[in-house]
């Protein structure tokens, strides 16, 4: 009499490949409120109540995420983790729409306190471009297209 419940070591298993998909791109931030009060800037849909968070997990348009954790949270599963060293470590691109968008975008976050990078100039590939660092000292690239012609 066999048992169901045990497993023949001569089966065949079947396994699926999953492809996998990027979901989610993280942000690791020294102080939260100061983050998502840059990101808000930004247009992102971040709740106000997120700010004393130790993580944040924004939904954007088509399915991705970007989530924000404070550093102690990384800490917290990583004790070795140490915030990257002689430049950024990770770069976000928010299309601006319009060339005028880019200038003005960039104007307000500097205003605002935060820091240029690269003031909106015109890049040879054809877009209005400007580089503007993070509370963190993350790059935050605005772009749009330049009118043709």
């Amino acid at each position: 009499m066999s048992d169901p419940a045990k497993t023949d070591r001569n089966a065949v298993r079947t396994v699926v490949a999953m492809t996998p998909r990027i979901d989610a791109i993280e942000v690791v931030v020294a102080d939260m409120a100061t983050a998502l009060a840059f990101y808000r800037r930004l247009g992102l849909p971040i709740p106000a109540d997120a700010d004393s968070e130790p993580h944040v997990s924004v939904a954007l348009p088509g399915g991705l995420h970007l989530l924000f954790d404070t550093q102690d949270t990384i800490r917290s599963f990583d004790p070795s983790w140490t915030p990257p060293t002689g430049g950024h470590g990770l770069a976000l691109a928010f299309d601006c729409g319009e060339a005028a968008e880019v200038d003005a975008t960039h104007d307000a976050l500097v205003a605002a306190g935060h820091r240029s990078h690269l003031a909106p100039w015109d890049a040879f590939w054809g877009q209005r471009y400007a580089t503007v660092l993070d509370p963190d000292g993350n790059s935050v690239d605005l772009f749009a297209a330049l009118p043709s012609g």
